[in-house]
């Protein structure tokens, strides 16, 4: 049987390897393995009890039909009013447009803001999944590369090198995925500017912004109505599965962006939209905090130790729950080197090769979404590896 041609744009996307090393593990596990993931960045923590609850409220009152396709009036709400709360920023609510997770806020940016040819900077490292949307929509992601030197992130300067008549935008994430690094707070201000003076957009992903650690709340929607922002219930509100975010776009593109998710997908899912309007009681926010203080005990243990055996972290992530760890002193080849890991010592990180081509093979990315008995089981076990292995090449 002869399969139909396929579209010649999924020649730039590239495999999740970090799904593919997660179907090993499991084929490991199958064979009574026991492994310790620090692969996948997904908080081990669940939903607060009043979201379940609500979400439980949602089903028995039969809140089930399509929503608005741009959200919930009471969820656009409560979400206005936690910027208002955490940043000391008036968003209208009509400025929220709710999204199916994250991933569908990005779709729903680069439809409208990418087209063919046009480019669009990002730092390299950076989330493979930023690249791919732009691509989807035949734009070109421009990687450009960022090491520890400028935390992994872009610079005003950069921008004003790599910007051509062909580039009509940025991509940023502060916090960052893989490297749990912020950009300041006054250069991410200096890009924007950069950025806008030459007509461009601005999109940041704020997804980890909730689990910052050493700075004080800041949102870069203080920096100009222009701003477009990314955000997600599934990293501080701890709901990956839900599949619910959102993004803040200015008052005018509200109805594009509203065309757009009618068409794409009609509305994130009803259940979740309710559920998602108890994540701002306070006693979830409470809980919130409280886990987000966990995170940072456990990156405060971790960072420290790795860098006792022997996988030096370049710069402390102040963010997020991942770890950037530099490999290069021990193998040519992060992705072998991680394979070897999950063999033979039964942890499971990830190869830098997702996340770019400038130096991806030198960098491990380590999450510490998981608890402290395991962080320290895995820092155990790592240390044996690394000490087998310098025992074979000496």
């Amino acid at each position: 049987m002869k399969l139909p041609q396929l579209a010649s744009r999924l020649d730039n996307i590239a495999p999740f390897h970090v799904m593919e090393l997660a179907k090993m593990a499991a084929e490991l596990e199958k064979q009574g393995r026991h492994l310790i993931h620090l692969g996948i960045g997904e908080p081990d923590f669940t939903a607060p009890p009043l979201v379940v609850e609500a979400a439980t409220r949602a089903l028995h009152q039969g809140q089930l039909q399509y929503t608005s396709a741009i959200g919930i009036p009471a969820l656009r709400k409560a979400i206005a009013g936690h910027y208002r709360q955490v940043f000391g920023l008036d968003i209208a609510p009509e400025r929220i447009v709710v999204t199916a997770g994250a991933s569908a806020a990005l779709l729903l940016a680069c439809a409208a803001l990418v087209e063919k040819g046009a480019e669009v900077l990002m730092p390299d490292p950076c989330y493979p999944c930023n690249r791919h949307f732009v691509a989807a929509f035949d734009g070109v992601p421009q990687l450009i590369p960022c090491g520890p030197e400028h935390r992994f992130q872009l610079s005003e300067a950069m921008v004003a090198e790599h910007w051509r008549s062909s580039t009509r935008g940025v991509l940023l994430a502060s916090p960052s995925n893989p490297t749990g690094t912020s950009i300041a707070h006054d250069e991410l201000a200096r890009i924007a500017n950069a950025v806008r003076q030459r007509g461009g957009f601005t999109v940041v992903d704020e997804i980890y912004q909730g689990l910052t650690y050493d700075l004080p709340p800041f949102s870069a929607l203080s920096l100009g109505e222009d701003i477009i922002v990314i955000n997600s219930f599934s990293k501080y509100f701890n709901m990956t599965g839900w599949r619910l975010g959102w993004l803040v776009v200015p008052p005018a593109l509200v109805p594009q962006f509203e065309k757009l998710s009618q068409n794409f997908y009609i509305c994130a899912s009803g259940i979740a939209q309710h559920a998602g309007v108890a994540c701002f009681e306070p006693a979830s926010i409470a809980l919130y905090e409280e886990r987000k203080r966990e995170f940072k005990r456990r990156r405060d243990y971790l960072v420290p130790m790795l860098r006792e055996i022997g996988l030096p972290v370049p710069v402390t992530p102040d963010g997020a729950f991942y770890v950037y760890a530099d490999c290069s002193g021990i193998a040519d080849d992060a992705d072998q080197l991680s394979i070897d890991i999950m063999n033979e010592a039964g942890v499971v990180v990830v190869p830098g090769l997702d996340f770019g081509e400038h130096a991806a093979r030198r960098y491990l990315r380590i999450s510490y979404a998981t608890s402290m008995e395991n962080l320290e089981e895995a820092v155990s076990r790592l240390r044996q590896f690394l000490a087998r292995r310098k025992g074979r090449a000496a």
